[in-house]
């Protein structure tokens, strides 16, 4: 056996090991102090609500997929017949196996997002009771729960990927290990299709509730946030569990399957040229993406144990020495795997081995990664100009706060398009160095260089998602802390570790943008070799002249050019639903709580008691009923277009598409991730007047910082999340359905 071989071994163990440590990990937690039982009620309380809204929106969910399913399977067995199939499974065959992907990648991306809800809802409370001991224990229960959620999100989406793949041949050697990647794409339909409606759903109830608990308790009432007496508070907390936990796990899920198996599809076309030139373990550059994938969660485990520190110090300082661990240990994983795994016969024309072209190339994914994190930390963070900018508007009221936050959003996407441009043109430039050609004469080494970008970028995943989970938790630790009456010195280090909770998950937010960046162009280009391999086929066959293999995307082309403006035109308008979905829902949260207000003065002086399962229940309602139309609209549109307007305008609408929504995505991610801590910056006494005196809670300036985050709201926790898996939606679905795109 060789050592390439060797290494593919380490798949299957890897997502276990992960599965054990996340196993572990929780045990840790959950046999933490859960504090008072003022605490524990309260804690209790938030667990009913989100288990409720989590059962009857995955049921919803589930009833989608699986009518999704059945129509997949149906137009599949229908459509791709012998004459426009990509390999020798066509028609029933290939249909069932592509529902039973899609179900399968709807399974686990579902279970992704309950599994990451569950372990946050139990790590609050135990959060808010370590933070009356001791800043370094809360952050390492919250970060300990949030590694629950990526360890497992992780290692689901790697084990699942792995999985179908064995299933449907990939493991048998040749032609079946050929063409297992191009059978198994209906697996990351299927979890971009929940990921879609997990992230809408939860995004709308998250932030429906902050909204309208907020502008009634802190702008109305003059109460502080998670006061009892605000009857939308139980729902807001809820919220933070149902939106950033169980809606960003889904999200992360689909993102690491459905660019894991583009990777793959992209690793058959060298695959077919290591056959023809007899390089050693051809099969290898299939198996690649999961090899990596495997030893990024590895490495974040030992990383875990490295989130440490003193009780002075900054907690992001304690996160970011875990990351930097993470990234150190998966550079040296990608240089021992890429020197295994990608080998070919001689040397790249320039003398220098083609493996360490292909570690650069995974370098500069890494290098992103770390990119975005810091990015959206001086854009977020309240140590920095952007957010202090923001804060200083809010002195002359909400219109100068807002006109300020909406520049620093637009701003962001001047760092985020040369980054991106950056990796893609260094992680290309890198691949085809190696100068790895087809008998076509087409370069793929440099395409390949983008999917290994990609890959190294998604080594850290788990760890991101764990800072990503680390936020709500906090949150509603914070929560737990002030419902109870908790002391002083608590509800201080909870409010610490709050703005900090902002800003992980604001860059997890910049993290799922840069990743959906390289996905896309990898997804595209693998839509493209779908559609060749198509192409090629039915010139073999005689049904189709030569030479009219898809090369380019001609924008000149009228075809081309519409599908352009439907793909940017699907950005806004799927925003625009989910905003006012927010909005929408956020309305009827007002009106009942200044009901309860009016009709329950024994409120305010705690004598009465809210009546919170009503508003939990308003918002549940309506969060199922508005997140079925704009992702109704997110899964038909590039279906009307490519049976209108053909494949080559399919491939149009994804280029124009991608760009337009990772730009609004940055926009929307980072203005919001920045009214949310300028508030926070002044709530922490930070903001003066000319005098020196601080400018804190219940001043104008205040409360204008207040309108401004309500305003962000749904832009950072509803409509700029679900761009990043519309994004990957759009590459997924025309992944799968390009034969029926094919004239």
């Amino acid at each position: 056996m060789s050592a390439a071989d060797t290494l593919q071994l380490i798949i299957l163990p890897a997502g276990i090991i992960a599965v054990l440590f996340a196993v572990y990990l929780a045990r840790d937690v959950l046999s933490r102090d859960t504090g008072t039982k003022e605490m524990e009620d309260v804690a209790g309380t938030i667990f009913e609500g989100a288990v409720a809204f989590i059962r009857r929106q995955y049921t919803t969910i589930a009833v989608l997929a699986v009518v999704g399913a059945v129509v997949i399977g149906a137009i599949i067995s229908i459509f791709e017949t012998k004459q426009v199939a990509d390999t020798n499974t066509f028609g029933l065959d290939l249909g069932w196996r592509t529902g039973l992907a899609f179900l399968v990648g709807a399974a686990c991306s579902m279970a992704s997002g309950i599994i990451g809800m569950f372990i946050s809802v139990k790590s609050n409370v135990r959060t808010a009771a370590a933070a009356r001991r001791s800043l370094v224990e809360a952050v390492q229960v919250a970060m300990r729960g949030g590694a629950v959620s990526g360890f497992l999100v992780v290692a689901l989406s790697l084990l699942g990927v792995y999985g179908i793949f064995s299933l449907f041949g990939g493991l048998g050697g040749g032609q079946a290990t050929h063409d297992a990647p191009f059978l198994i794409v209906g697996f990351g339909f299927g979890a971009s299709f929940v990921a879609l409606f997990a992230q809408l759903g939860g995004g709308i109830y998250t932030k429906a509730a902050d909204v309208g608990s907020d502008l009634v308790g802190k702008v109305e009432k003059g109460i502080p946030e998670d006061d009892p007496r605000n009857a939308g508070v139980i729902a807001d907390l809820v919220g933070d569990n149902v939106g950033d936990c169980a809606g960003r796990g889904a999200d992360l899920f689909e993102s690491t399957a459905a660019e894991n198996i583009g990777a793959m599809i992209l690793g058959v076309g060298v695959y077919a040229i290591a056959l023809t030139q007899n390089w050693p373990n051809p099969t290898a550059w299939i198996f690649f993406p999961l090899v990596v994938r495997a030893f990024g969660l590895l490495s974040t485990i030992v990383a875990i144990f490295f989130v440490r520190g003193r009780e002075d110090e900054n907690p992001m300082n304690m996160l970011n020495r875990g990351y930097w661990v993470t990234t150190i240990l998966s550079a040296a994983a990608l240089l021992l795997v890429t020197n295994v795994m990608l080998q070919t016969n001689g040397n790249a024309p320039s003398g220098v081995p083609v493996w360490v072209y292909f570690f650069g190339a995974g370098v500069v994914g890494l290098a992103t990664s770390v990119a975005f994190v810091y990015i959206t930390q001086y854009y977020t963070a309240g140590t920095f100009r952007p957010v202090r900018e923001i804060a200083e508007a809010s002195r002359t009221g909400p219109a100068t706060n807002i006109i300020s936050g909406v520049a620093v959003g637009f701003e962001t996407t001047f760092v985020t398009a040369i980054t991106i441009g950056i990796a893609l043109f260094a992680s290309h430039w890198l691949g085809s160095q190696a100068h790895i050609v087809n008998a076509d004469g087409k370069d793929v080494g440099g395409i390949f260089g983008t999917a290994v970008a990609t890959m190294g970028m998604l080594m850290t995943t788990a760890y991101i998602l764990a800072m990503d989970t680390f936020g709500p938790i906090t949150d509603n630790a914070g929560g737990i802390a002030e419902f109870s009456r908790a002391e002083a010195g608590a509800r201080e280090i909870t409010d610490r570790l709050d703005a900090v909770g902002n800003t992980t998950k604001a860059l997890t937010k910049g993290y799922a943008i840069a990743s959906a960046s390289l996905a896309a162009f990898l997804l595209f280009s693998a839509y493209i070799d779908k559609v060749n391999l198509i192409l090629g086929r039915q010139i073999e066959a005689g049904t189709r002249e030569a030479g009219t293999l898809l090369t380019s995307v001609n924008l000149a082309n009228v075809n081309v050019f519409i599908a352009g403006l439907m793909g940017a035109m699907l950005v806004y308008f799927f925003s625009s639903l989910a905003i006012r979905a927010v909005g929408t829902t956020a309305q009827a949260i007002i009106v009942e709580v200044r009901r309860q207000f009016r009709e329950m003065p024994g409120i305010m002086d705690y004598t009465q008691r809210p009546d919170y399962a009503r508003v939990v229940d308003i918002t549940t309602r309506a969060a199922l009923r508005e997140m079925i139309a704009p992702g109704l609209v997110a899964v038909a549109t590039p279906i009307i277009v490519g049976l209108l307007l053909g494949a080559e305008a399919v491939a149009g609408m994804l280029m124009v598409g991608t760009i337009a929504g990772v730009l609004l995505a940055t926009v929307l991610n980072n203005g919001g991730g920045a009214w949310d801590n300028a508030k926070k910056y002044i709530e922490s006494g930070h903001l003066l007047d000319a005098a020196g005196n601080v400018l804190g809670k219940k001043t104008d300036a205040h409360a204008a910082a207040v309108v401004g985050d309500t305003v962000g709201d749904p832009f950072k926790d509803t409509a700029g999340p679900s761009l990043h898996v519309l994004v990957k939606l759009l590459a997924t679905i025309t992944l799968v359905l390009a034969p029926l795109f094919i004239r």
